[in-house]
């Protein structure tokens, strides 16, 4: 007789929607967007102003709307009650009737402007969790003495899969800013170059929500299913200008070694598996932590693969030979969006899987993490001074600058993370700035980004080249910029951890990049422009963008106590 076999009854995860909200709005502004041109082709120019326009009031009321949903209350509320209502909401109608008019006096298209909104809510959705959840509580000497916890606890948002901490959050609002600044960019570009469309805000909205996924998940699994998300959207923006072979090239070339690098981390989760017995980052930790692995072979075969699929997405050397060709040919506001985006994303779930779950085995990856970021910052340094280009300049400096956080990860501390959480913030509107200059300089065609095409940049448009300065110094680590402070923290986070010999060869390396940010420099104010050259004109929306990447970066280079307070805080809120 056959005895019946019984499964155990599949548990359905927990679901915190409030979470999930800012996964949400891009994932559902995707949608709607797609859905809408599926309808409406193009719009009657008088229409398509109108409701375009409209779209400014309509982001701020979203952004009440769900800051209220999010939170423990409507936001505002102390305000409302101190000035009383009546006063609250005439406020509140000048606010709509000033946000309609900035949003009419830049001049964007409505696919732009739908994705601008949809990012600013994201973000507001993000700020609001930290408030209600991860913002240190203001607690006395005895409270702390007493073991009271001065951050908030990780949000569940689905089951043990996919969580929210303090780290997650901070990453998150940089995803969520990276798409409103490059919405803001693609918008001129793609009506320069003929490609108007909603696919690349579409594609631009998917990959940001493959990010989110990234930087929350908790399981290898869900992060595996971010990272293709992000990555296959990317793949598709990247090759979107069909007119150019380079574009055509970039993305084929990004394709196939994304494939393959996606190939090895999937066979190094099977060798986690294998080695722990499940894929959640927090049951590997607690069974490492319970276990002594006699033979921890398969284990560390399972480190290298996952950092040679995490490797290839954060352009670490040897895992980089895709970023020189795929910076240069895609279009250069994708550019922007992958050197922010899904760099940080990439670094994100860097420090998540290691620093998270196998803290426990730092003395065997750490000097593996070690020597990639000695060849990163040493490689890209220097392949950077020989190129003719600024685009590839700005390649082999993405490439440095991955060297530069992964001594801050390599340092497996506290302040190594908290490192990692400010370089993050800081490179993010540095890149944006300095690809959103050369997407306006480019011209059409998105071919003139040589030396001798940012000759005599100075004379076109002085505004541009002091803004493009600013943002190679600070990629440089000028003092009063955020480059330079993110600089010193890695470093100083490398000689806490004792590892002296990196934190010289990375301040060497700098040291090395400044002479590429010079010779960009030089070209722009000391180069001969050609007589004929016109002036160049700047959009709006993209000055928009690099306006507020300009103020980010000197203003929290003068003062970058808000930005270092957050990485602390992110960390104390940091999962396990």
């Amino acid at each position: 007789m056959l005895a019946q076999v019984t499964s155990p009854p599949v548990q359905t995860p927990d679901v915190v929607w409030s979470a999930l909200t800012p996964l949400m709005t891009l994932a559902v502004g995707a949608i709607l967007l797609i859905m809408f041109r599926s309808i409406v082709k193009r719009m009657p120019a008088e229409f398509d102003a109108a409701i375009t326009t409209a779209i400014g009031p309509a982001t701020v009321l979203g952004m009440w709307i769900v800051g209220g949903l999010v939170g423990n209350d409507v936001p505002l509320a102390d305000l409302r009650d101190d000035v009383s209502e009546p006063v609250f909401y005439i406020g509140l109608i000048a606010v709509l009737v000033l946000s309609a008019g900035f949003v009419r006096s830049m001049r964007i298209g409505f696919d732009a402007a739908f994705t601008v909104g949809v990012g600013l809510v994201s973000f507001v959705a993000t700020v609001v969790l930290w408030q209600q959840h991860f913002r240190p509580a203001d607690l006395s000497e005895a409270d702390l003495l007493a073991g009271a916890n001065p951050g908030g606890g990780p949000i569940a948002a689905f089951g043990t899969q996919y969580g929210l901490d303090g780290f997650a959050l901070v990453f998150g609002g940089l995803i969520a800013l990276a798409v409103v600044s490059s919405a803001l960019l693609f918008d001129g570009y793609l009506r320069r170059e003929r490609l108007e469309g909603a696919e690349m805000y579409v594609l631009l909205m998917l990959s940001a929500a493959g990010g989110l996924v990234m930087v929350g998940a908790n399981d290898l699994i869900v992060l595996f299913l971010g990272l293709e998300t992000l990555s296959i959207a990317v793949y598709v923006m990247a090759a979107m200008h069909s007119r150019r072979t380079e574009a055509l090239e970039a993305g084929l070339k990004y394709f196939v070694l994304g494939a393959f690098s996606s190939a090895f981390l999937l066979y190094g989760m099977a060798m986690v598996y294998g080695a722990t017995g499940s894929l959640n980052l927090l049951e590997i930790r607690a069974y490492l932590e319970a276990t002594i692995l006699i033979d921890d072979a398969m284990l560390l075969i399972g480190f290298g693969m996952l950092l040679v699929g995490l490797g290839f997405k954060v352009a670490a050397v040897p895992f980089h030979a895709w970023t020189p060709d795929v910076y240069q040919g895609a279009p250069t506001p994708v550019v922007a969006f992958m050197a922010s985006a899904v760099k940080a994303a990439g670094f994100a779930a860097l420090v998540r899987v290691f620093y998270l779950s196998f803290i426990g085995f730092a003395e065997d990856w750490q000097p593996v993490i070690y020597a990639l970021a000695v060849a990163t910052l040493l490689l890209g340094s220097l392949l950077a001074i020989v190129q003719r280009d600024a685009k590839r300049m700005l390649a082999y400096s993405s490439i440095s600058h991955a060297g530069f956080i992964l001594v801050g990860v390599q340092a497996a501390t506290g302040r190594g993370v908290a490192s990692v959480v400010f370089y993050a913030a800081a490179y993010t509107f540095l890149v944006i700035g300095s690809f959103g200059v050369l997407t306006v300089v480019s011209g059409e065609g998105d071919r003139a980004t040589s030396l001798d095409d940012l000759n005599g940049l100075n004379r076109r448009n002085p505004a541009l080249a002091f803004a493009f300065t600013i943002f190679l110094l600070g990629q440089a680590g000028v003092p009063l910029t955020t480059g330079f402070v993110a600089k010193f923290e890695v470093i100083g986070a490398a000689v806490d951890a004792r590892s002296f010999w990196l934190a010289i060869i990375a301040m060497i390396a700098a040291v090395v990049s400044a002479f590429l940010y010079l010779r960009i420099v030089l070209s722009m104010y000391l180069g001969s422009a050609d007589e004929e050259a016109e002036p160049i004109s700047v959009n709006p929306a993209a000055a928009v963008a690099i306006v507020a990447a300009l103020l980010l970066t000197i203003g929290f280079g003068v003062v970058p106590g808000p930005i270092d307070q957050l990485a602390n805080d992110a960390i104390l809120a940091f999962t396990g």
